[in-house]
């Protein structure tokens, strides 16, 4: 599987569920039974995909929202995201794919 990149996009599968409690979610596919836990700034990705889809504008929101350097913050909500591929809760779709 190619690296994931920033002009990539994403789309969350049909059987694929989020529960939020306490600022910390789970994400589950209910057709694998695979589930992945997320911290307060992992949930706060995951709800900025959901709304946008766009990895590189989930950068730029939390840039301004976070105290972090954008190569840093670049670093983790890409491993993130290829971890959440790699599990099957999200999709990649290129640019090309995304119509960008």
């Amino acid at each position: 599987m190619a690296p994931v990149s920033l002009d990539a996009s994403i789309s969350i599968p049909d059987d694929v569920i989020f529960r939020e409690l306490e600022g910390e979610a789970i994400i589950l596919n209910l057709a694998t039974g695979t589930y992945f836990g997320l911290d307060e700034v992992g949930t706060r990705v995951w709800m900025l995909l959901t709304e946008s889809s766009s990895i590189r504008r989930v950068i730029d929101v939390m840039v301004g929202e976070y105290e972090v350097e954008s190569a840093e913050l670049e670093r983790d909500v890409l491993e993130l995201v290829s971890q959440l591929s790699d599990k099957g809760l999200v999709k990649l779709r290129s640019p090309a794919e995304s119509g960008s």
